[in-house]
């Protein structure tokens, strides 16, 4: 008889790894790691939404089926989806576990003028909220080891519509095959791919639209020694040289020189997910 893959397991693995390489690189004594990068992360949300993308229209066209609207952002960051959505809402809920975060988010709120906005310091799904028409989770999840708590506790508090935002990685690209090598799978960080099992595994037919022509934009190194400890850091395996070989083949194989630099390739696109209470 074929086993099936554990894909709770596998999601609590990886959310495991991606929070221990976090902690790392924290500095000593500073438990908000957005203490000092939450304008650059700010920024780079800006860049992305130069160009128009299917999950921002997506949550725009679930607002004008819901008119007046509540809508609880999960996880808001530099409040960027909170300051678009407000305008179309009766009111949004901006929560994030990083006080930096929601500072800025406050400053975005009142440069915008929104009166609409209440912005909360909390992690879900520990931190208690009044329901909400809509549920919104852009990228926020992958820090929490158990999804289908994470998900149970969406839709307690969700009359209408959660969305989930979720990287869909290139399941043949370069990271794939490191993992593979490691892991004996190809995912090397939570994402759509082990998500999607674990909403069917739970019942749920959720709809999926995936960004179309728009890859996320590649991560650069100065050296290949520097990618190659990129690669087994986002692997969880910086200790070890067990792998070193193969990972070197990988890059070389994969990576293009601008310059003094080394580009990887381009291999994640934005899943949108999405499903009615």
């Amino acid at each position: 008889m074929k086993s099936y893959p554990n894909w709770h397991q596998i999601w609590r693995e990886l959310a495991t790894i991606s929070n221990e390489r976090r902690e790392a690189r924290l500095e000593h004594g500073i438990e908000d790691r957005w203490h000092r990068d939450a304008k650059q992360f700010h920024q780079r949300v800006l860049d992305r939404w130069q160009k128009p993308d299917s999950s921002r229209q997506l949550v725009l066209d679930s607002l004008d089926q819901t008119p007046n609207a509540t809508i609880l952002d999960i996880g808001t960051g530099s409040g960027s989806w909170a300051c678009m959505l407000a305008p179309h809402a009766l009111h949004v809920t901006a929560l994030d576990i990083s006080p930096a975060m929601i500072d800025f988010c406050r400053q975005q709120v009142d440069a915008a003028g929104l009166n609409n906005v209440t912005t909360r310091v909390g992690g879900w799904p520990l931190t208690k909220v009044e329901p909400h028409d809509i549920s919104l989770c852009a990228h926020a999840m992958y820090g929490y080891p158990d999804l289908e708590v994470y998900v149970r506790a969406m839709q307690a508090v969700t009359r209408k519509r959660i969305i989930m935002l979720l990287r869909a990685p290139n399941l043949k690209g370069m990271m794939a095959q490191a993992a593979q090598l490691v892991f004996g799978h190809p995912f090397d960080s939570p994402n759509f791919h082990i998500a999607y099992q674990i909403l069917w595994g739970m019942g749920i037919a959720a709809n999926v639209v995936m960004e179309d022509g728009s890859l996320w934009k590649p991560w650069r190194s100065d050296s290949l020694e520097e990618s190659l400890d990129e690669m087994k850091s986002r692997l969880g395996i910086g200790d070890s040289h067990q792998y070193d070989d193969q990972f070197k083949q990988l890059l070389v194989a994969n990576l293009r020189q601008e310059g003094d630099c080394w580009v990887w390739p381009a291999e994640i696109r934005t899943a949108c997910v999405y499903w009615d209470i």
